[in-house]
């Protein structure tokens, strides 16, 4: 038996040195991973002493926690409905956050731009074709929710209004637009208890994925965070806007557009949380109402800020979120605990996830940089 004399395995065993580019890839991609599930495992620890506190078995709440989001194919098609919209809600996050930017006001997004799809529905649903109604029920949503976040970008570049606060009050103000409008000009007569617009009717819902109990938003999310993917890695507006988000002076400098930048990537963000709300309406409640608050903007963010901003990685987080939301019912019948308790361990996730942030870049593992040369 003969052996080649440029067998890999021997040229490796020979010379140990041509394993650090592999082992510098993995040390830097596994940064993100070890830290991210340790902190995962530290807000449950956590969560667990609040639990024993309040006289219940977090054993029991987390084996109900797994049941209620993936112990059956009902519940993963559940917890895959509601992770649909914290697709594009975390979106919303993730983008501008490539420009150093914290965007958190993804739920006034939602709102409007419910509100506004189902505005677009009123003269088409009925008259026109479906496929059409709904292209311009997702034009208006995302047309709607783009300007209201990109107008954070706007206030952030041009009048140096902090992006996190202008955002966050942005949501107090489109819920309230969207209230004004449910309960008046957009009202339904016919909604007595609880006042939305006019219901779509059936044929212009969107539908069902064949096979599975689960509405098309799942794909057009996937299909967003990939697409953000693409947009962020592999376009040079993802570069400029990387390189304005490590050092905006020296972007300016090399006379990168740093204000379209901005304006632009908030413009797209706010355009996915927009079209969460459009699918809410066409998918789920068949109208706008109050429902399309329910939270799912800042939960986004839980979302976007686990993913470390990747948008493939939300895709992951964000069905394992979208489970555990669908657990709370089960929470609340089997062990007496408020629907609420899923919250109350959303924030002690997101936490923890802030304060994991400060040990990035820290360990000697997981930079190449500090290794020794011998290696």
């Amino acid at each position: 038996m003969t052996i080649e004399a440029n067998d890999p395995a021997i040229a490796i065993a020979e010379n140990p040195a041509s394993l650090r580019p592999v082992l510098e890839w993995i040390a830097r991609r596994a940064e993100p991973v070890v830290i991210g599930l340790a902190a995962i495992l530290i807000g449950l620890a956590l969560f667990s002493l609040f639990i024993l506190a309040v006289g219940k078995s977090p054993a029991t709440l987390f084996q109900l926690m797994y049941t209620g989001g993936f112990g059956s194919w009902f519940s993963v098609q559940n917890s895959l409905s509601r992770a649909a919209p914290l697709l594009l809600t975390a979106l919303c996050v993730a983008l501008p956050a490539r420009l150093g930017l914290v965007i958190i006001g993804g739920e006034g997004a939602v709102v409007l731009g419910g509100v506004a799809a189902a505005a677009m529905a009123l003269p088409f649903a009925g008259t026109a074709p479906v496929f059409l109604t709904l292209i311009l029920m997702a034009i208006a949503a995302m047309v709607v929710g783009g300007i209201w976040i990109g107008l954070a970008g706007f206030l952030r570049h041009y009048r140096g209004v902090n992006e996190t606060i202008s955002s966050l009050l942005l949501s107090y103000i489109a819920i309230a637009l969207m209230n004004q409008f449910v309960e008046g000009l957009l009202r339904d007569p016919a909604s007595l208890n609880k006042p939305s617009t006019r219901p779509l009717p059936a044929e212009y819902m969107l539908g069902n994925i064949p096979g599975m109990d689960v509405h098309w938003g799942l794909v057009i999310g996937i299909l967003a965070c990939v697409v953000s993917w693409i947009v962020i890695e592999a376009t040079s507006y993802g570069f400029a806007a990387r390189i304005a988000g490590g050092n905006v002076r020296a972007a300016q400098i090399q006379g990168l557009p740093v204000g379209r930048l901005i304006v632009g990537f908030t413009a797209l963000a706010g355009s996915f949380a927009g079209l969460a709300g459009m699918i809410e309406v066409a998918a789920v409640q068949g109208s706008a109402n109050a429902s399309l608050a329910a939270g799912y903007g800042y939960t986004g963010i839980l979302v976007a800020f686990l993913a470390r901003h990747n948008p493939l990685a939300i895709i992951p987080v964000a069905i394992l979120l979208g489970g555990i939301d669908a657990s709370g019912g089960l929470i609340q019948r089997r062990m007496g605990l408020p629907d609420a308790t899923v919250l109350v361990l959303q924030g002690t996730l997101f936490i923890v996830i802030l304060f994991c942030e400060t040990f990035y870049g820290r360990f000697k593992i997981f930079n190449p940089d500090l290794w020794k040369r011998s290696l």
